[in-house]
């Protein structure tokens, strides 16, 4: 076994694109709330994972994302790429709540004041103090909106950058407990002469931080020839927004927070513009450090249950973090189980499907997939019991033909000159993909370069089904006996392919 194996397994359930519509690529929509606080209708711009990931049918914690409209596609991107792709899980599967501004210095200012601020602050209004009102907003209106129109789960991540910085340490002082994590970006705690700045501290010693995490990400925004030593030093207006900055950072470090996980870093060859992505990265990296599920070939070297029971200890682990059941990813488990079936490593593969069983007793892909199990270990009567059980829950095509030959009905079947006319080398339609489809030991199998080999099942005279994955049909588009195409339906999304010119 190689060790590239393991990628290919999540390649195959992990997406590469986002939604498609008309020929367009979606990572959101746009939603919104009236707000009576604010007395003005707000516009939000949301993101799900069930767009771009074959998990569906199961809720997610929530990154709430100030200056919304600067930041949402590359968040999104950034979440999208360290949760799903190449099987990656550095981060969970998150919603992202974008929130555009209407005033923005009204909003994320959390007092009011008329002094003039320093330059990076350009859109500086006198419409300031109206910090505790958009909180308001947020955690009375915005909130209980989302919670009731998304899978969400009660775990809150809170980013901003400049004021939107100094909106996140307002939030994480004044209300502690609304977000579980914080990520301030380059915050403006030169706002009001400091005077926010020194409650801040305050506050830090005085409230109850237990099981919440902040990381501060701090641009370099000093003139030519500056340095941090002469800059901690300095009196002038010039260094007062990373002076103050560096101030919170130190006192944060020599303070006890009173349970507080903190870390910061700066960003040298970062200015107040360019810092909010790398902060991002790394502050969520920060905030899930004990997130990343690692597993290694070596791990399916035992012959016993210790994968599943490896799997399940980390997420408890992660439970534990989070303050809610977290479980395994059900189609994760599934392919790592069909990769151990395929090894015959049949103890294996029963505890990782017996395991999705557990944590998803309503789906019927857990019991098609352990049904397939123990049709390959010729134990029938189990097999015909977990694929009825499978049916119960969900009629399926495939799980049905499976069920009817154990049982000795008769099952759509093409002879190997009929299966022929389906191959071919196609393109897809969205993505720079070719899958090549051939005839193999008069079996239909299709070639994704990148993700393996896989064989087609039909299930009627243009219809096929994927062995082995649940969730996948493949039509065919035929122009009597020549075939134009094909449309695959699976769980992360519907692709179109046509014959390679």
């Amino acid at each position: 076994m190689r060790n590239s194996a393991l990628v290919v397994l999540f390649l195959t359930i992990t997406v590469r694109a986002l939604s498609q519509n008309d020929n367009k690529v979606v990572i959101g929509k746009i939603d919104s709330v009236y707000s009576k606080i604010l007395s003005e209708q707000r516009k939000v711009w949301i993101y799900t994972p069930d767009m771009t990931s074959g998990n569906r049918g199961q809720r997610w914690p929530v990154l709430y994302l100030l200056d919304g409209e600067a930041h949402f596609a590359s968040v999104v991107g950034m979440i999208q790429q360290m949760s799903q792709v190449n099987g990656n899980s550095v981060y969970p599967e998150m919603i992202v709540v974008a929130i555009p501004n209407t005033d923005r210095t009204r909003d994320l200012t959390p007092t009011h004041i008329v002094s003039d601020p320093p330059m990076m602050d350009s859109n500086f209004s006198k419409t300031t103090g109206g910090g505790e009102n958009f909180v308001a907003f947020i955690e009375k209106e915005l909130m209980p909106h989302i919670d009731s129109a998304y899978p969400t789960e009660p775990y809150r991540v809170l980013i901003g950058h400049s004021f939107g910085g100094l909106t996140v340490m307002n939030v994480l002082t004044n209300h502690t407990k609304l977000f579980n994590a914080y990520i301030a970006i380059d915050p403006s705690m030169w706002y009001d002469k400091q005077r926010f700045l020194a409650a801040t501290e305050k506050k830090l010693t005085d409230k109850n931080y237990d099981g919440t995490r902040l990381y501060i990400g701090i641009a370099n925004t000093m003139a030519e020839g500056m340095t941090l030593t002469k800059m901690k030093k300095d009196t002038s207006s010039d260094t007062r927004h990373i002076r103050s900055i560096f101030e919170l950072d130190a006192f944060l470090k020599s303070h006890a927070t009173n349970g507080l996980k903190y870390a910061s870093k700066y960003y040298d060859n970062d200015n107040h513009g360019s810092v909010p992505f790398i902060s991002e990265y790394e502050g969520l990296r920060f905030i899930f450090d004990y997130y990343r599920f690692n597993l290694a070939m070596r791990d399916f070297t035992d012959s016993s249950a210790h994968v599943a029971m490896k799997m399940q200890q980390h997420y408890d682990l992660v439970s534990k973090e989070m303050g809610y059941k977290v479980s395994p990813p059900e189609l994760n488990v599934n392919s790592l189980g069909y990769f151990a079936m395929g090894n015959k490593q049949y103890a294996i593969a029963a505890s990782l499907f017996k395991m999705n069983i557990d944590n998803y007793p309503n789906s019927s892909n857990a019991y098609d997939s352990y049904g397939d199990l123990f049709a390959a270990e010729k134990d029938t009567a189990n097999a015909v019991a977990n694929y009825k059980k499978a049916m119960s829950l969900e009629a399926n095509p495939a799980t049905k033909q499976k069920l009817d030959a154990l049982e000795g009905k008769d099952v759509f079947k093409l002879t190997a000159q009929e299966l022929k006319k389906y191959a071919g080398v196609f393109d897809l339609d969205t993505l720079p993909v070719t899958i090549t489809i051939e005839l193999r030991n008069e079996e239909l199998w299709a070639s994704v370069p990148g993700e393996g080999d896989f064989q087609l099942v039909p299930l009627s005279e243009s219809t096929f089904t994927v062995k082995n994955l649940s969730g996948y049909e493949v039509h065919f588009q035929m122009d009597g006996d020549k075939v134009l195409g094909f449309t695959s339906i699976q769980p992360n999304g519907t692709f179109k392919a046509h014959v390679k010119k």
